[in-house]
């Protein structure tokens, strides 16, 4: 018999679970009006959940680790299937600019080793030796090896493709109402939009800005690695991308998607604090987005009803936490759970 599922949300997560469920014999129509448009094309593509560790957010690391775990071969079956090339980084580097943030990189990598997961601490001549166009203000550093970082936007093509040739039909037409979607289930994983469809869902939009730098010629290489630290507070990182980098990423409780001149001018000076020669590079993009965050950083991925399953909430972590989220909603749509996103049960919140 066939089973029918309606996803709403066409971004990374809305589309590998599209194309998962696609996988296993289920017939699927993926609704969205403007297909990637949203967080999943502006995101800085970085897989770092081991970089972003702190003690007492058990859940958080566990959650990002189960899905890091998954990236290889989620990430390798849809490079086999479509030719293209996912990833840009292989590892990433935390650096600290003074003895503060060295402190905290300290207790990260001691609260992450606690946790069965190794990163290494770096002193200023290793982490130069490593990457030589870091500014000379670096006191430290923190190497997670298993820390990788993937084209977002090749992300967004691969999924739709893989989708596609899985059988997947995509309606771009708005849905207003999840009850009127004639379907056997309906995954809901529309990001900030998602309380419209189900009141009392504790999303709410944070936006966040970004820029793309493209290489110039006579210009500094990009670094081999994502490179990760604080400027003044405000976190920052450079993520390669094979024509130059991606700079990220400001953040505000805000509802628009308009880049600010103050946006811009932190996010050059922070880049610059790690980076000196990051100058030489030219302005390609500015673009803002608006991530779907929740009160405990956590996402929401479980059952709302019988029918409708929630995939929403994912914060900065929507890349990362594709694979797992995908297999979380397969698991859902064919009667089991998955043990790795048990925390991420919305039933946790009453409003849910």
């Amino acid at each position: 018999m066939s089973r029918s599922v309606a996803v709403v949300g066409g971004g990374v997560i809305g589309t590998a679970i599209a194309w998962q469920a696609a996988r296993r014999g289920w017939r699927v129509r993926l609704h969205d009006p403007h297909f990637a448009s949203g967080a999943s094309w502006v995101a800085g593509g970085m897989l770092a959940p081991l970089s972003e560790g702190w003690p007492g957010e058990q859940d958080v690391l566990a959650l990002g680790v189960a899905s890091l775990d998954r990236w290889s071969d989620f990430g390798g079956t849809l490079e086999s299937e479509t030719g293209l090339e996912l990833f840009t980084s292989s590892s990433s580097l935390t650096v600290a600019l003074d003895s503060a943030d060295a402190e905290d990189l300290r207790t990260i990598a001691e609260w992450v080793g606690e946790q069965g997961r190794e990163m290494r601490v770096l002193n200023r001549a290793e982490v130069r030796e490593l990457e030589p166009s870091l500014g000379r203000a670096v006191r430290l550093g923190l190497l997670a090896e298993s820390e990788r970082a993937v084209d977002n936007r090749l992300l967004v093509e691969a999924l739709r493709r893989t989708a596609v040739t899985a059988g997947v039909e995509f309606a771009d037409g708005p849905v207003h109402d999840l009850g009127a979607l004639d379907a056997d289930q309906v995954v809901l994983a529309a990001g900030t939009s998602s309380p419209k469809l189900w009141p009392g869902l504790p999303v709410r939009p944070v936006k966040g800005e970004i820029l793309r730098l493209r290489t110039r010629p006579g210009a500094t290489p990009p670094p081999g690695r994502t490179i990760r630290g604080t400027v003044h507070g405000r976190p920052s990182y450079l993520v390669p991308r094979a024509d130059g980098i991606v700079v990220g990423a400001t953040q505000y409780e805000a509802a628009d998607t308009q880049v600010t001149v103050a946006g811009i001018r932190d996010l050059v000076a922070d880049a610059e604090a790690l980076m000196p020669a990051i100058g030489e590079y030219e302005l390609h993009e500015a673009t803002a987005g608006l991530r779907p965050a929740t009160p405990d950083n956590l996402p929401l991925i479980g059952r709302l009803s019988e029918k409708v399953i929630v995939a929403t909430g994912h914060g900065r972590n929507g890349i990362l936490l594709t694979p797992v989220t995908a297999d979380a909603v397969v698991a859902l749509l064919e009667g089991s759970d998955l043990e790795d996103t048990r925390a991420a049960d919305p039933g946790r919140f009453a409003g849910s």
